[in-house]
């Protein structure tokens, strides 16, 4: 067989960007996967779990209406029913934006693959030569070392996959819920709101520590206040399968010895990148010490004819682990590997979203970053009872902070948690993509009443009082 031009492991969102990009060139594809054709968002992560969100929060919402004169219902749901239209759903997405692209110069090798030289890879005992190679493997859950572990039944954010073992297919009375990041509060809260008692154990201080420092009480009183336990400063010592098949989680709470008795146990501590048994020290390509793979700017490993991108690279370009991310890396790696092109991609901006409820969103710095990138920081914090929109939908949880260089006035981050936040921040990343100041996003004319006020708000504050202003008033 003649050799590819580009030989990609993964099928995810940056390989197919990869993938795409190389086809547009004229060049030949070799793209392989381990389980599903396009990875983990469209099969096991963004896509089933933002659906299933929405439904949870549809049900909890009828049964805990925030108008005064609506009268709570007793909705009724199939869980089963939601986990069928979800695998429906991942189907048919998965058939357009994936199956669907491929075409005769693009070919998809199922099956595990690895290096077996700097020139070649093994796929199924199949071997495929190609003139450059991509690695886009992404990341998988991490799995750590808690006593017992290996003896009990547990699940992962893979509780979410269509068509494998790991698929949750009913729901279960109670979930122990190990770990305080974005997975475990998106679904620990989605659980809750279909009637699991969720308890969550989060080893540190606070939920997301790195956030700004009012985001973690802020979600933990919003998850508290639905019903869910949280627990900080929980060492996991040890869990045990208890006699009618549950699982008991033996802890240390804040230097006090507890146990949490849970129907289901899931473990959502973080991911780690998907490089072992890839052979990936038989190509040259070194990682770093967490497994990471080591790039330059161009996305080139330390073997020149092989370039990694997305996930699976880590924190090493300042970019974020993000579907998104992804996407819009591979298509330069494949660029800058088929033509020889040394484009560096600008992750300077980059908004991110929780999806719990309210939402968590963020670009740019936190203050403690910009504090410690040498800014003469100012920064201000307002709550959602100063947005009018969030009153009138009677929803003012949360807020939003601004953060500036005091100096220029430029905007240096925000970071907000509200009601379609999401969709809110990405007006904030063209503002700091632009270079726009307190003044710009002050002096913006906004719709009334919407989310997006926020921002003008927030940076009306800091020259005005804002709950002194009337309705659509300027400062």
């Amino acid at each position: 067989m003649e050799p590819f031009d580009l030989a990609i492991l993964g099928s995810g969102s940056t390989a197919f960007s990869a993938a795409i990009r190389a086809a547009h060139l004229g060049k030949t594809v070799a793209m392989t996967e381990s389980r599903t054709l396009g990875g983990t968002c469209v099969n096991r992560g963004c896509l089933p779990s933002k659906n299933l969100i929405e439904a949870a929060a549809l049900y909890w919402e009828s049964r805990h209406p925030r108008y005064p004169g609506l009268q709570p219902t007793e909705t009724r749901f199939d869980f089963g029913a939601l986990v069928r239209q979800k695998d429906a759903l991942v189907s048919e997405y998965r058939e357009k934006k994936y199956q669907a692209i491929l075409n005769d110069r693009i070919k998809v090798f199922d099956g595990p693959a690895g290096f077996v030289s700097a020139q070649a890879l093994a796929v199924n005992g199949r071997r495929i030569e190609a003139r450059r190679f991509l690695v886009a493997t992404g990341t998988q859950p991490t799995v750590p070392s808690i006593d017992g572990l290996d003896r009990v039944p547990y699940l992962t954010s893979d509780l979410l996959t269509s068509g494998e073992r790991q698929e949750l297919m009913e729901l279960p009375r109670s979930l122990g819920v190990v770990g305080g990041g974005y997975i475990a509060l998106e679904l620990g809260q989605m659980f809750r709101r279909f009637g699991v008692e969720v308890t969550i154990l989060e080893r540190g201080e606070g939920l997301l520590p790195q956030a700004e420092p009012e985001v973690g009480p802020t979600i933990a009183g919003v998850l508290e206040e639905e019903g869910v336990q949280v627990l900080l400063r929980a060492q996991v010592r040890a869990v045990r399968q208890d006699e009618a098949g549950g699982v008991r989680v033996i802890a240390s709470v804040a230097g006090r010895e507890q146990t949490i008795g849970a129907e289901r146990l899931l473990v959502a501590t973080g991911r780690r990148p998907t490089t072992h048994e890839i052979g990936l020290e038989k190509a040259g390509v070194k990682t770093d010490a967490e497994g990471f793979v080591v790039v330059d700017p161009t996305f080139r490993t330390s073997a020149p004819h092989i370039y990694a991108a997305g996930d699976v690279i880590g924190r090493h370009l300042g970019g974020q682990l993000a579907t998104p991310v992804g996407a819009h890396d591979g298509a330069i790696a494949a660029e800058n590997a088929l033509t020889g092109a040394a484009h560096s991609a600008d992750h300077t901006v980059v908004p991110r979203t929780i999806f719990t409820d309210p939402q968590i969103a963020t670009v740019g710095l936190t203050e403690a970053e910009a504090v410690q990138q040498g800014h003469r920081c100012d920064c201000r914090t307002v709550a959602m009872t100063h947005v009018p929109r969030a009153g009138a939908v009677r929803d003012t949880r949360g807020f939003v902070k601004m953060v500036a260089d005091a100096d220029s006035g430029k905007v240096l981050g925000v970071t907000m948690v509200g009601r379609d936040a999401g969709e809110v921040i990405h007006e904030a990343a063209m503002g700091l993509r632009l270079g726009a100041t307190i003044k710009d996003f002050a002096d913006l004319i906004h719709v009334y009443p919407t989310m997006a006020e926020a921002l003008k708000i927030a940076a009306l504050s800091f020259s005005t009082d804002v709950a002194k202003l009337s309705c659509c008033a300027e400062g």
